[in-house]
């Protein structure tokens, strides 16, 4: 017990129980506002078309940024002294966003009809709302360079509290324009708010340290853009092959069983997406930085099986404790409307569990760089993902997707445990970079 505590103390809830902690706080009950605005003025039809929408929105936004955004913390803090690699630094990340956002932008403007019948299907014609998107996406980039740029320099206090803020602000858009507009303004809500948070950005760095100056094209440089590539190869697969497998999903339930059914499934990811917040950010704050640092087998063994020791016994509790208060989650967070929800939560709960475990492990592909192991593990697992899903719809209905996403984890766990069996369970040399 006493080894317990100090762990938890010393090592991981310490960095939680801090001003990052309300701001989880804050993105969770803004969620679950929007969800019941959502529920209460859209209902689980709209519900599915924003779930397309936002994963659609997800996906570009990433690719507009190239998914440089881990490097570029990772070398702004490690040039943060030196003016000269900092000034190549910021001038080849603001260029390549530049031109990336530009052009993303532009393309998604021209095909606007195409995009929204492809994320819409027959149900309307949403192309203004695309276009509306494309014209934020530039804001949203620049949002994005400015957070490095704080991350990098270790400004957690400013991105915590511009993060609050936002949350603030991004809700009270959202559930204005869904009272007003309804689907519309759900729809609207989802393209603007991500972009919407640069305003308070602005604000809060316009009186600090001015970099651009240190912004040059002369001073672009193809060495650090290579650099770049492996990260951004990682995010990019990532932003594009999840929020596709997401969508094709969600289209193979409104196009076999319906639109309604759809609504629900998304409302589970919702939930589901909320209450992991506190998880994935101490995967976050304390794993991915932790794993970066280490170089031996022994630490990296200490740190995984710490984790399960202190963290997943509290999270299999609370998995536990939402799935016995299911009706009182749907019913406050949702409507009456959404009570088949509860159905799911079972196999959603278990494939959470399993997910965590498997995750813990699986950032050592990020902190070392392990490129393809990264790749070919996350396309099995997509891969696997879709074609149990249509197959246990079909036998199933809408829970078969949940229960896909369960057995799914359980494989990807399995050859997890599998690539670091020998880190995990066996005695190896302490380097880990061929691992």
């Amino acid at each position: 017990m006493k080894k317990f505590l100090e762990y938890i103390n010393t090592n991981v809830l310490v960095k939680v129980a801090s001003l990052n902690s309300i701001s989880v706080i804050v993105k969770i009950i803004a969620g679950f506002l929007t969800s019941k605005a959502l529920a209460l003025f859209v209902g689980s039809e709209g519900m599915a078309l924003v779930g397309n929408l936002r994963n659609f929105t997800g996906s570009i936004q990433s690719i507009s940024i190239l998914g440089l955004y881990k490097g570029v913390v990772k070398y702004i803090a490690q040039f943060k002294k030196d003016t000269v690699q900092l000034s190549k630094v910021l001038s080849t990340v603001f260029y390549l966003g530049f031109i990336s956002s530009l052009l993303m932008s532009f393309l998604v403007y021209l095909k606007a009809d195409y995009i929204s019948d492809l994320i819409f299907k027959d149900y309307n014609n949403y192309a203004y709302i695309i276009r509306i998107f494309a014209v934020a996406i530039p804001f949203y980039c620049l949002n994005m360079f400015a957070f490095s740029i704080l991350n990098g320099f270790g400004k957690y206090k400013y991105l915590i509290i511009f993060n609050i803020f936002g949350q603030i602000l991004g809700a009270t858009v959202t559930i204005l324009l869904i009272w007003q507009q309804k689907v519309d303004g759900a729809l609207i809500a989802v393209v603007v708010a991500e972009s919407l948070i640069f305003l308070i950005t602005l604000v809060g760095i316009i009186n600090r340290r001015n970099f651009a100056p240190l912004i040059k094209s002369s001073n672009f440089s193809l060495s650090f853009a290579r650099k770049l590539s492996s990260y951004s190869g990682m995010a990019l697969f990532s932003a594009i092959i999840l929020p596709l497998i997401a969508i094709l999903i969600r289209s193979y339930i409104i196009d076999n069983i319906g639109l309604k059914e759809a609504g629900f499934w998304e409302a589970m990811n919702r939930i589901s997406k909320y209450y992991l917040l506190f998880v994935t950010t101490l995967l976050t704050m304390y794993i991915l930085p932790r794993f970066s640092e280490i170089d031996n087998i022994k630490d990296f063994r200490k740190e995984v099986f710490g984790f399960y020791k202190s963290i997943i016994p509290i999270f299999a509790v609370g998995l536990v404790v939402i799935y016995f208060l299911r009706h009182f989650i749907v019913q406050v967070v949702l409507t009456n409307e959404f009570t088949p929800v509860e159905d799911l939560f079972l196999w959603q709960l278990m494939g959470d569990f399993i997910k965590v475990l498997s995750v813990v492990i699986a950032y050592q592909f990020l902190a070392k760089r392990m490129f393809w192991h990264y790749i070919i593990t996350e396309a099995f697992s997509v891969t696997t993902l879709y074609f149990t899903s249509t197959l246990l719809i079909d036998e199933f209905g809408v829970v078969g997707a949940n229960m896909a996403y369960f057995i799914t984890n359980v494989m990807y766990y399995a050859i997890i445990l599998l690539i670091f069996y020998s880190s995990l369970f066996g005695v190896l040399p302490d380097n880990l970079e061929g691992e």
